[in-house]
């Protein structure tokens, strides 16, 4: 996938779904106080869930999610979450009476008995929560899915690092690399273009893990700038393991940089915006060029090691 506007640069190389998965089971305690009861369940939309339907009542009848408090309900008890109360303008979609604001607490209560499974567990997430705490556990799941670490557009793709990798590579066509050092040469005819971010990435596979290196220039202030940054294909904890190096110069000067890999559930900008890598002023990488200044032939050469 080319970037916009076309701006891309030439590499020579030298080296939430809206759906929620719920499942369902008995809590310990109503298994210990019912135990004829907890041996009968069923499978349904969500999964395992208790005999007695408190899943089913606890689905909205409007967008078929399941629903926190508060939940509402008309006179005649037919029940909706709070963004579809605002979405149908406060009139019951079922029986068209008004809403108002009568909060259905027995059904919030009823769902304290529930535990559930957290929604990534097909990615590895085997952990059981009270049904009011599943949202806040899976905004921090270390299984969770990641979000594309593609730069150069607007991409909702998520899933697993394999599932990220194979899409870099098949959907945006990324150069993968193996090895923990590169060498690579940036060219751009007019590097006085820098109004929209023009951008490189590469995927390296070093000890196993897969590394994203970016390359772009943009404005920092008024200033244009060149910036490169390593981004890890993982989680911050591990991402901490990891070190890197990059390095850029000619005419016996040069600019260094040592840093820690960023995850990449921090975003690209949250990281360009950081000022997180290595940062060369434009005059700085003209001169790095070459006496023209007419044409940006940039070097960048990095390692990355692992830290004992």
């Amino acid at each position: 996938m080319a970037p916009p506007g076309g701006n891309a640069f030439k590499e020579s190389l030298e080296s939430n779904s809206t759906g929620l998965d719920y499942e369902f089971k008995m809590s310990k305690a109503e298994a210990s106080n019912k135990p004829a009861r907890s041996a009968s369940v069923s499978i349904g939309k969500y999964g395992i869930h208790s005999s007695n339907g408190v899943y089913e009542l606890l689905e909205c009848l409007v967008c078929t999610n399941l629903m926190y408090p508060p939940i509402f309900q008309c006179p005649n008890g037919h029940t909706l979450c709070t963004n579809c109360k605002l979405k149908v303008r406060n009139t019951c979609p079922t029986c068209r009476y008004e809403l108002g604001n009568i909060r259905c607490l027995a059904l919030e209560k009823a769902a304290e008995s529930l535990e559930v499974l957290c929604r990534f567990q097909s990615l590895g997430c085997h952990d059981i929560f009270p049904y009011y705490s599943k949202l806040k556990h899976e905004q921090h799941c270390r299984f969770r899915s990641y979000n594309c670490p593609y730069a150069g557009s607007e991409c909702s793709v998520a899933g697993d690092i394999q599932t990220l990798v194979d899409h870099l590579k098949d959907d945006h066509k990324v150069d993968m690399h193996d090895g923990c050092t590169f060498n690579h040469r940036y060219v751009k005819s007019n590097p006085h273009e820098v109004e929209n971010a023009t951008w490189m990435l590469t995927v390296f596979n070093c000890f196993g893990r897969q590394f994203c290196l970016h390359f772009e220039a943009f404005q920092l202030g008024t200033a244009p700038v060149y910036m490169a940054f390593l981004r890890f294909m993982g989680d911050e904890k591990e991402a901490k393991k990891f070190s890197y190096s990059l390095e850029v110069g000619a005419h016996s000067r040069k600019l260094t940089w040592q840093g820690i890999p960023r995850s990449i559930r921090d975003s690209h900008r949250k990281v360009r915006d950081s000022q997180d890598g290595l940062i060369i002023p434009r005059n700085m990488a003209l001169y790095f060029s070459g006496s023209d200044k007419e044409e940006l032939k940039l070097r960048v050469t990095g390692r990355i090691w692992k830290e004992e």
